[in-house]
């Protein structure tokens, strides 16, 4: 719950308003989960797998919204446990809608991602990846995939400790 009202604060910041999730239909929730690389079992959506441990958190669509203004939806669809995901204990997908109608993963990873009002090629908003620690990657879409770009801390530069 905490990550959703996060993720809804964050984007109403960038300006425009974070759809419910009711707006997807089912027909497009089930295709962003498959294009994210998840399946549905036991009534549950799930890429990493429900391991049996008490952290698990299955999938759920946590943000559909317009993230780079071609009037199309894009999900974040999260997953949770330390099994699959370490400490940070959550991993993510984003999705986007394509023109056919067809939905198609464009990036993810372990963390939580936190989108910023910079912006990278088409519109597409840098993406800090948040986890454990004090200094985070920050991603920028370069026009084929979102790429390392900078770190940083409360907006400020930083050097990660290896």
């Amino acid at each position: 719950m905490r990550i959703h009202i996060a993720f809804a604060v964050v984007l109403a910041l960038l300006g425009t308003p974070v759809l419910a999730q009711s707006t997807l239909s089912t027909k497009d929730r089930s295709a962003a989960f498959r294009a994210a690389g998840f399946t549905f079992k036991d009534g549950k959506w799930s890429a990493c797998g429900d391991p049996g441990t008490p952290s698990y958190s299955p999938g759920q669509i946590e943000t559909v919204r317009d993230l780079n203004g071609d009037g199309r939806p894009e999900a974040v669809i999260t997953e949770g446990g330390t099994y699959c995901f370490g400490m940070t204990g959550t991993g993510y997908t984003l999705v986007s809608k394509q023109a056919d109608g067809t939905w198609k993963s464009v990036t993810g990873g372990i963390g939580i991602p936190n989108f910023l009002a910079t912006r990278g090629v088409g519109g597409w908003p840098d993406i800090e990846i948040g986890g454990p620690g004090f200094c985070f990657p920050v991603e920028r879409w370069n026009g084929k995939a979102y790429v390392l770009h900078r770190h940083q801390y409360e907006g400020k530069p930083c050097r990660p400790q290896m």
